[in-house]
């Protein structure tokens, strides 16, 4: 066999080997020809392409979690604060996501942490704690609409902690303090209401009956005598021996 089948030989396998591509489920091919984007993503699985004349990008869809660092915001009640976050996004269009954009990742990086900082320097502090499933909502929906010309969808945002300075922690602290002593104070003003309702009630319902307190001077005795064995001077009512007195 001479040489120069050999090196034909040796030259198809090469070729055959540069021409066959194989990518995962969640992958996706994007391929070059002459520079010139081909229409459709290739893969899942085994595909040809022309060795040198065809470039490919491989691009996953499976969901990317970014990290967003902190960011240090000014609330609109002029509160500093550092607020960090975590965003989930994944590509849906990968011809997009390799043409209309150099990198993705750092875009959609980028763009989440000055979007962090735009929408929650809108808010005062209170919402900033309180309101933090709808101040999610706002950034998820703000941060799909900028990054769907990209190819991204933005699946979910979720703020994960604000810190605040020493200072204000101890504000709030003082401010919490005060309000459980003002709810303790309000429940116990509503209790003596309700006590003093009672007690009108109670004194009523004895002034119809006169027996009635004579009932209840002699359980108040047994009750006292009961607790301590110790001499009491109790006044009695001339009302209650009258009808003794009678018979």
């Amino acid at each position: 066999m001479s040489p120069l089948l050999w090196i034909a030989i040796i030259a198809g396998i090469v070729f055959l080997f540069s021409a066959i591509k194989i990518i995962r489920e969640y992958e996706r091919a994007i391929v070059f020809r002459l520079g010139r984007l081909t229409s459709k993503p290739k893969g899942p699985g085994l595909f040809w392409i022309w060795p040198i004349i065809d470039q490919i990008k491989i691009v996953s869809l499976r969901t990317i979690v970014l990290d967003v660092p902190p960011q240090d915001i000014i609330t609109n009640d002029n509160v500093s604060a550092s607020v960090n976050a975590v965003v989930y996004f994944r590509v849906i269009d990968p011809n997009k996501a390799i043409v209309e954009v150099e990198n993705y990742k750092y875009a959609t990086s980028q763009l989440a942490q000055t979007t962090l900082r735009s929408v929650l320097g809108q808010v005062q502090l209170d919402q900033l704690l309180s309101e933090r499933e709808r101040l999610n909502k706002d950034l998820q929906k703000i941060l799909d609409e900028q990054t769907d010309p990209w190819g991204i969808k933005v699946s979910l945002v979720e703020v994960k902690a604000v810190e605040l300075p020493e200072t204000m922690r101890r504000a709030m602290a003082y401010q919490a303090e005060a309000e459980r002593e003002r709810r303790a104070k309000i429940i116990h003003s509503e209790g003596e209401v309700q006590a003093s309702k009672n007690l009108v009630e109670a004194a009523k319902t004895l002034s119809s009956d006169p027996n009635a307190i004579q009932l209840r001077y002699l359980q108040t005795l047994t009750q006292i005598s009961a607790e301590k064995n110790s001499t009491i001077i109790f006044p009695l009512p001339i009302e209650l021996l009258r009808n003794f007195i009678k018979q």
